[in-house]
């Protein structure tokens, strides 16, 4: 049966608007015949029924099947209870898959800190500053797919004693006559770290940018007030700036942690989790499309979720603790 696309979007692009409008017309006809005091409360609800509703059917009820398969075996037929999170936290691949989420996590995000703030504090005391800013944030700009094709040519690999095409070997090379030539993403003492750098390149630009705001925040008569009383530059830091710039690092860390938790774009390209660098995601995946099972897959994927829940209601704590106090 031949299906016509474009027709159909067509329709969609015609259909969707007109159903909308009469939504908001018959919502309106409701609310006019109601008494004042119910109609008030009434239309919010109206209004935001259609939101609730492409919630539900595309965010909560997905979810809540997922927890119901992560208790069902690979196909989903019969009930094995806890037993795929016995798998998860025993077998022996997914410990290292475990691992490796770890170490994504902690090495990610601390480096990204590390290294924004450091750009956005050096950045704040030169002319150039908005070029610096610019260059340091342009990989943002590039997909994760892109990142993981071009980090891929350049961590290439070729014997000692050949032209290296790989620019990380190559530059070495130059730096180190002696050097000798790694293969990073085949040899497991370096390939996680070798992956990680890849995510940080990435992501210190956004780091810098929301660190670069909440510093230009921090009142300059503070600190020049604290440099007149005898404040060495390494005393403000310390004393002033950090303690000022907490929310604004809690901001990030909880993004960049909420982000690093869902890493797979970077392992699937350059490695596709082979050689010991499996990812929670990449794990998943794989359970799902490759092995086809259901059961697995539902439990990490909810795992994954359990996981990034505690971040995101720390965060919406604390924005709600902020709104208040203004």
């Amino acid at each position: 049966m031949h299906v016509n696309y474009f027709l159909i979007a067509i329709l969609a692009i015609g259909i969707i608007p007109v159903l909308i409008w009469s939504y908001l017309v018959v919502t309106e006809l409701v609310v006019s015949r109601t008494p004042r005091k119910i109609s008030g409360s009434l239309r919010p609800w109206l209004w935001l029924l259609p939101a609730l509703s492409l919630l539900v059917v595309f965010l909560v009820y997905p979810a809540a099947n997922t927890v119901y398969l992560s208790f069902l075996d690979a196909k989903s037929a019969n009930f094995v209870g806890f037993a795929n999170y016995l798998y998860i936290f025993t077998d022996a691949n997914m410990l290292v898959v475990l691992r490796n989420n770890v170490l994504w996590l902690v090495l990610f995000t601390l480096f990204c800190l590390f290294f924004g703030l450091l750009i956005a504090l050096l950045a704040d005391r030169v002319r150039y500053e908005s070029v610096a800013k610019a260059f340091i944030f342009l990989p943002m700009a590039i997909s994760f797919v892109a990142a993981g094709v071009i980090w891929k040519f350049m961590y290439e690999y070729r014997p000692a004693g050949s032209p290296q095409i790989g620019t990380v070997n190559a530059v070495l090379s130059v730096i180190n006559p002696a050097f000798e030539p790694k293969a990073w993403l085949f040899d497991r003492s370096t390939n996680n770290i070798a992956l990680i750098v890849v995510g940080i390149w990435m992501w210190t630009g956004f780091a810098m940018v929301i660190l670069s705001a909440g510093l230009k925040g921090i009142s300059e008569d503070l600190l020049e007030a604290a440099r007149m009383d005898g404040a060495g530059e390494f005393t403000i830091f310390i004393k002033i700036i950090l303690p000022l710039l907490l929310p604004t690092i809690t901001v990030v860390a909880t993004t960049l942690i909420i982000n690093v938790l869902k890493v797979f774009d970077i392992v699937y390209v350059m490695t596709n989790g082979n050689l010991g660098t499996e990812v929670i995601a990449n794990r998943m995946y794989k359970e799902m499309f490759n092995y086809r099972n259901y059961g697995r897959a539902s439990a990490i994927a909810t795992l994954l979720l359990v996981a990034i829940i505690p971040v995101m209601v720390i965060n919406i704590k604390r924005f709600n603790a902020e709104a208040s106090h203004e």
